[in-house]
């Protein structure tokens, strides 16, 4: 009698010889974006300079899972992926004076039993798989099978997705990684000029919104825009229509979005290169801003620009927060809402202006959304900036709508601007200049866009 449970196909002989019989040789060439293995190599350079000696691995990672047998989509380790360029999950990579050794899963191909009982690996399941010997010639590095890796050397430090990464290491990451190299900031731009169309993409979407599609609508289109012109979304984006752009990271977008309130759009477009932008700005739905929506933006304009202004080689970190900040205290003051003088709220004893801003307002861009996070105090907030760093300045001011501080005409009124920026030899580069930044800018772009 059957016991109820069907019959597993890899012990049958009959379907195992069947199935690997009668098929193609389809193209299996890693599909990797140019110049991504030359720009790895140079990475391994910096490294090998940094920690003569020193014996590195580090591992890819896997896909997280969500539930039982279903994972979410894969996404390379960022220290990974800048040292090897290749994105391949369950990798493993040993760095050695500059010189990297790949351990790869064997792709499953017809006549193996992986090939249609490995959901992970099995070309019946995911497709195509390079051999080792291709990813070899394509990133120009010795490649074994991932079963011959037999466990980090004795001293080695390790990074990525290790259960006890290096902290050593993973702090030297990050602070190499804090300058961008040409190939870098060539990705970076692409990641930028994308999300700007894509921003274009929701504005047309906005009556669509409004009609009922709400925060969720311009949330999907952004997504689409930023997966078919890129890898996906940088990060989980913000759409905030009305008393949702106060909250700092409403990424739950499942409100609506109505005529005569504000839009936040905090979005960025991961490139197939895995860097990604981080751009925000506000729009009203119904094209203008009303006067006091436009009082508010324009008061973060002005501290945008006074932290832009600050951006330039050898000034500290953190003179473009202190700048804005400095503009946002002085118009909370002018307008009443500080229960102190503009120079006790800015001392550290004070901070009384952060209610309405209690977050950073500018970080370091790459390979991640908040880059190089992992780095020593005096070597971010603490360091001087220098030519090759790409950073966002993103001052913000944000009244909730249960806020009984501000008056009633202000509460539920939430604006943000970030621009991503590169500091240059002379100075700064705005990446994301074709947005405009000052209101009545905003209302002619908007309305450009055909809907």
């Amino acid at each position: 009698m059957s016991d109820g449970k069907l019959p597993k196909l890899s012990e049958i002989p009959a379907f195992t010889e069947y199935i690997a019989q009668g098929w193609d040789t389809p193209a299996r060439t890693p599909d990797l974006v140019p110049g991504a293995a030359g720009a790895a190599a140079a990475h391994r350079a910096r490294l090998a300079a940094t920690l003569p000696g020193r014996t590195v691995v580090v591992a890819a990672g896997q896909a997280p899972v969500r539930s039982n047998d279903t994972a979410y989509d894969f996404r390379v380790d960022s220290d990974f992926f800048w040292l090897t360029g290749c994105a391949a999950e369950d990798a493993v990579a040993v760095i050695a004076g500059g010189e990297a050794t790949l351990y790869l899963p064997p792709p499953a191909r017809p006549g193996d039993l992986g090939f249609f009982s490995d959901a992970v690996h099995g070309e019946l399941w995911v497709g195509p798989s390079p051999s080792l010997t291709e990813w070899a010639a394509a990133l120009g590095v010795e490649v074994r099978p991932l079963p011959d890796f037999a466990g980090p050397p004795a001293g080695a430090l390790l990074a990525g997705a290790f259960p006890e990464p290096s902290e050593e290491l993973g702090r030297t990451l990050a602070e190499l990684r804090m300058v961008k190299d040409d190939w870098e900031i060539a990705q970076l731009r692409e990641a930028v000029d994308r999300t700007v169309e894509g921003f274009a993409a929701v504005l047309a979407e906005i009556p669509a919104a409004v009609a009922g599609g709400g925060e969720r609508w311009l949330q999907g289109t952004f997504d689409r825009y930023a997966r078919t012109h890129g890898n996906g979304p940088g990060y989980a984006g913000i759409v905030g229509g009305g008393p949702h752009a106060p909250t700092l990271h409403w990424v739950r977008c499942d409100g609506p979005v109505r005529p005569g309130e504000l839009l936040l759009l905090d979005l960025g477009v991961e490139a197939r290169s895995h860097y990604t932008a981080d751009v925000t700005r506000t729009f009203p739905v119904s094209g203008s801003f009303s006067p006091v929506q436009r009082q508010v933006h324009d008061l973060v304009e002005r501290a945008h620009r006074a932290g832009m202004a600050q951006v330039a080689p050898g000034r500290a970190f953190t003179g473009f927060h202190h700048a804005a900040m400095e503009v946002i205290a002085r118009g909370l003051h002018d307008w009443g809402l500080l229960p102190v003088s503009v120079d006790e709220a800015l001392s550290g004893d004070g901070q009384h202006h952060r209610r309405y801003l209690v977050c950073g307002i500018g970080h370091h861009l790459g390979l991640d959304v908040h880059d190089c996070a992992r780095s020593r105090p005096e070597a971010y907030h603490g360091a001087r900036m220098a030519p090759g760093m790409v950073l966002t300045v993103e001052p913000g001011l944000y009244f909730h709508a249960h806020d009984r501080t501000v008056p009633p005409e202000l509460r539920g009124i939430g604006v943000r601007i970030e621009d991503d920026l590169l500091v240059t030899a002379g100075g700064a580069e705005v990446l994301s200049d074709v947005l405009p930044i000052d209101a009545a800018g905003l209302e002619k772009w908007a309305q450009a866009v055909p809907v």
